[in-house]
């Protein structure tokens, strides 16, 4: 098995979160290849929880300085690679934006792309149209909207007012743990995204959202998408990649 890391921090619920998908993710391979889960059958993997300034408003500020986060990602993904980490999940939509720099910066780790990895996932599900929910610098960044269009799908974007809900269910909500608050703000969007565009793929793109989201009653009808599960399961994909293979051999 390959050893795979997880760049955190960004906040570090979300990165203790993914860590628990990224498990049972594992744990779902195990078994459909027969197997007992057991501890050891998990691969090695590494979590890095590092303090990194904000990524949205980075991403409408060209100054440099102490609040650019490509600094200390790139110091992470460093001491992950040096831990042996083949390839690395990243647990933060907006931080894709920096995505470029940072595989560059080292080739030998590949470094998942969520954006791709949730339009592949729609796409091999058919899914034709989805909306979009997530930061300001998401948004701004464009990448999510330039990765469904190569796979053919299009994306659906909140307004100016549903996008500012988010932000406030983001920081106010889930940030600051008042879990209600974000849950009545993630709601509405949902809802009005829903009724403007009927039944399309809402994903759910920041890490966030889905901590606020998920299980509320308002919501219960609507197809909603989390990347970090999909990101996850391409991790564990790429963990577990030849294994097969070699147990057939």
């Amino acid at each position: 098995m390959k050893v795979v890391g997880i760049l955190g921090g960004m906040g570090p619920a979300a990165g203790a979160d993914f860590v628990r998908l990224f498990v049972e993710a594992c744990a779902r391979r195990m078994r459909a290849q027969g197997e007992p889960v057991r501890d050891q059958g998990f691969p090695e993997h590494w979590l890095a929880q590092v303090p990194v300034p904000d990524r949205s408003g980075a991403i409408g500020s060209a100054t440099p300085g102490a609040h650019q986060p490509l600094e200390p990602m790139l110091q992470a993904l460093g001491r992950l690679a040096a831990l042996g980490s083949r390839a690395v999940a990243m647990a933060c939509n907006t931080a894709h934006a920096w995505h470029g720099a940072l595989q560059e910066r080292f080739p030998q780790i590949e470094l998942l792309h969520v954006a791709r990895e949730v339009s592949a996932h729609l796409a091999s599900q058919d899914v034709r149209e989805a909306a979009l929910m997530a930061t300001d610098g998401t948004y701004r960044a464009g990448f999510y909207e330039r990765a469904m269009a190569e796979s053919g799908l299009a994306c659906h974007l909140p307004s100016e007012v549903e996008r500012t809900l988010l932000m406030r269910g983001i920081y106010d909500g889930v940030k600051a743990g008042n879990l209600q608050l974000a849950e009545d703000c993630f709601s509405r969007v949902a809802l009005s995204l829903a009724e403007r565009h009927g039944d399309v793929a809402l994903v759910m793109g920041c890490t966030e959202i889905p901590l606020g989201l998920q299980g509320a009653p308002a919501v219960s009808g609507l197809r909603l998408v989390d990347p970090a599960r999909v990101l996850a399961e391409a991790l564990a994909n790429r963990a577990y990649e030849g294994t097969s293979r070699q147990r057939s051999a």
